[in-house]
């Protein structure tokens, strides 16, 4: 649990390994001291390389995972990370998943 928020670990890697996760992190606001009890959560989220999955799959998977969590979720792939904020993310997340 990381500020205040649990992740059902089992029900995780199932959506994990039916979706071709490979990697699974949280960042953002969820890892500090403005995270409020309205904030959604920020995942990075990185697939196999055989994985096809375009942006209405991305937005079921983050409705599905909101619904795991019971928190909005923002689901960004890892590939998609702009440069400007690619190395903060990266220094900062933290794994929830790894298959």
């Amino acid at each position: 649990m990381l500020n205040q928020i649990t992740f059902p670990q089992t029900e995780l890697a199932a959506f994990c390994r039916r979706n071709q996760v490979r990697w699974l992190s949280l960042f953002g606001s969820a890892l500090r001291a403005d995270f409020w009890p309205d904030s959604d959560i920020d995942l990075l989220v990185e697939f196999e390389p055989d994985a096809a999955v375009g942006f209405l799959t991305l937005s079921q998977m983050a409705r599905e995972l909101a619904g795991l969590i019971g928190r909005p979720v923002d689901l960004v792939p890892r590939s998609g990370v702009k440069s400007l904020l690619r190395e903060t993310i990266l220094r900062e997340e933290q794994v929830i998943y790894a298959g």
